[in-house]
Order: C-alpha cells, then sequence, then structure tokens
C-alpha cells in the first residue's frame, strides 16, 4: 500500500508536524507538486487523518490525571451506547477507549486536584448510565507517549 516515497513522507512529517508540503517535498528530494499530491493521496485514503496541536493540560494547571475502568450494566438495552454518549458531553474526559474483556471501557480524566477530581467524580461521573462497577487509578507518570510509527 505504501512505497518508499510514501514513508519517507511519513517518517519526516510524523518526526516535523509543522513541516509544509514545499519543506517534506524538499527534504524527500520530490518536487512541491508531487509532495502535495502523495499527501492528498495519504489523506484521501484515511492513512493521514488530520494533524493538530498538542496541549500540555499541566501546564493549563491540570495537575491531576485518573484512569477509570468502568463495567456496564449490560442486561439494559443500547447501554453501551447511552453511556458512551452521556460521557463524551464531561468536558474533563479527554479519552475514552472500549475494551473485550470484563472492563468494558476506560476514561482518562483530568482535574486541577484532588479536590476538583471528586467534584467531577461525584457530581458527572457516578451519574453516567448503567455503570455496574468502577475503579479508578491514579496517573502517576507518563513513561512513553508514541503515536509515530515505526516506518
Amino acid at each position: 500500500m505504501l512505497d518508499d516515497l510514501d514513508r519517507r513522507i511519513l517518517r519526516y512529517w510524523q518526526a516535523e508536524p509543522s513541516l509544509s508540503p514545499g519543506e517534506l517535498a524538499e527534504r524527500c528530494n520530490i518536487t512541491s507538486g508531487k509532495a502535495a499530491r502523495r499527501i492528498a493521496r495519504l489523506e484521501d485514503q484515511g492513512i493521514v487523518q488530520g494533524s493538530g496541536v498538542v496541549i500540555d493540560w499541566a501546564a493549563l494547571g491540570y495537575a491531576l490525571e485518573v484512569s477509570l475502568r468502568v463495567t456496564l450494566d449490560k442486561t439494559q438495552a443500547n447501554a453501551f451506547d447511552i453511556f458512551m454518549a452521556a460521557a463524551r458531553q464531561v468536558p474533563e474526559v479527554i479519552e475514552l477507549q472500549t475494551f473485550l474483556g470484563r472492563v468494558d471501557l476506560r476514561l482518562s480524566i483530568i482535574a486541577r486536584d484532588m479536590g476538583h477530581y471528586q467534584q467531577i467524580y461525584r457530581s458527572r461521573i457516578l451519574t453516567l448510565p448503567h455503570i455496574a462497577e468502577i475503579e479508578a487509578l491514579m496517573h502517576v507518570a507518563r513513561i512513553k507517549t508514541q503515536e509515530g510509527l515505526p516506518l
């Protein structure tokens, strides 16, 4: 699916997402037009799904991150969809993942401090529908964050 040029473009782009198509072309020794066409094709194929800004939540005063492992009461019709729709509405939920197995979902929650987290937990999380079981894991340190692929 990807040829060597595609991989080279993606490798440079992952390393420096701010590079323009012209800068990518220069690094890959191709024309700007060719780089732009390749980038457009990678986006059209869904390989590149966009680029964005990474925000350091701690720099904005959110010093606490908690992972919640949630098991739902699946005896209720559409419990999964109803829960996920409601969880998406909680602004402090920065990530929502689904799983197969005993745990159905994992929510990542950010808060300014423990008091703020308790407020979010009591007023927003515990009121989410269809929760059968919930377990909190306090985030201590992020050892590795890597979204790039070994291309």
